[in-house]
């Protein structure tokens, strides 16, 4: 399945059905008067978020949604049928935004969550309506009122546990596909990882769940490279985990240069527990490690895991940090 975590789509309610303009034709009922029914209600337009879904590829090629008109009145003061209401389903983590892209109209964060954003238009009145004393036989009915109609945008920000970071090349996607059954692109280049990926993490007859961003680069939290497009996705975690590529000549500016873009950025990502591991160890000398983790200590002023995601050395132990801090998380929150 295709990720798209930013759609826009235009959104209509029902109008409301006519009211009826009609009057009573029976057998030795001389006088029968009014009997217009009045016009059905339009559908709703709700947002609903569901669980099984972690992507907005459907709003790609579908675009524009209505809901159902109301029917109109009948004789015999029958009313018109209302609307069906027009249910949108929408990934967990989903912000329906205006069009400015900017004032949020809703924030779905747990499953079931509903919201009608559209009202449907009221029906109209039929004549039997305008009947009174002084006019006995109106021939007046007004028409449904309409629905209304938005342009919005969905941006999706995925609801995970951990949130992995890191510059391009860090080895993220590698320690997601070894802690859990995820199988992201693994290559040796740059901007292997364009798109986020979930994994589910089993430790301790426990589970958590571990986003890969896209690497970060400097000026990121402007837009440069995948930019803001993807920190968005770890504002939800409960912990970070930064991932730092011990073969890098300087470690500590490697790990300034994500730490600045993440303060930048702001939206709570710069309070958020920060855990990190030098990785790719197995590609260096105990000297060597014993090296680059002091300069990593002294440029986080942090304590530093080592790690090695191709030989599996050290990933429980980091694994027990995150669920440890995760379940430290749950029990402050309110």
């Amino acid at each position: 399945m295709k990720f798209l975590d930013e759609a826009k789509i235009f959104i209509k309610s029902g109008d409301g059905g006519a009211g009826a303009v009609s009057f009573r034709r029976e057998k030795f009922i001389e006088f029968g008067g009014p009997d217009g029914g009045n016009g059905g209600r339009g559908g709703d337009v709700v947002f609903e978020a569901v669980g099984n879904l972690n992507t907005l590829i459907d709003f790609r090629y579908s675009q524009h949604f209505k809901a159902q008109k109301g029917n109109h009145g009948m004789g015999e003061k029958r009313s018109g049928a209302s609307g069906e209401p027009l249910i949108i389903r929408v990934p967990v983590g989903t912000q329906v935004l205006a069009e400015d892209k900017e004032t949020v109209l809703a924030d779905f964060i747990e499953e079931g969550e509903k919201l009608v954003l559209l009202k449907g238009g009221d029906g109209g009145f039929g004549n039997e309506h305008f009947k009174s004393s002084t006019n006995r036989s109106p021939r007046k009915s007004t028409p449904g009122w309409p629905g209304e109609e938005l342009w919005v945008w969905l941006r999706l920000k995925l609801i995970a546990d951990v949130g992995l970071v890191g510059l391009p090349n860090a080895g993220k996607s590698t320690f997601l596909s070894i802690v859990s059954r995820a199988k992201p692109k693994i290559a040796d280049y740059p901007f292997t990882t364009l798109v986020p990926n979930l994994g589910v993490v089993y430790v301790h007859d426990k589970e958590f769940v571990v986003a890969d961003v896209p690497g970060l680069i400097e000026g990121a939290h402007e837009g440069v490279g995948l930019g803001t497009r993807f920190l968005g996705h770890v504002e939800r975690c409960k912990a970070i985990l930064h991932l730092v590529d011990g073969t890098q000549e300087n470690v500590g500016e490697a790990y300034k240069t994500v730490r600045h873009e993440l303060d930048r950025y702001g939206q709570g990502l710069e309070e958020k527990t920060e855990i990190i591991a030098l990785n790719k160890c197995d590609a260096l000398t105990p000297e060597l490690i014993a090296e680059k983790k002091k300069q990593l200590e002294k440029a986080s002023k942090k304590k530093v895991y080592t790690l090695s995601a191709i030989s599996r050395d050290g990933v429980t132990t980091i694994l027990d940090a995150l669920l440890k801090q995760i379940h430290n998380n749950e029990d402050a929150s309110p």
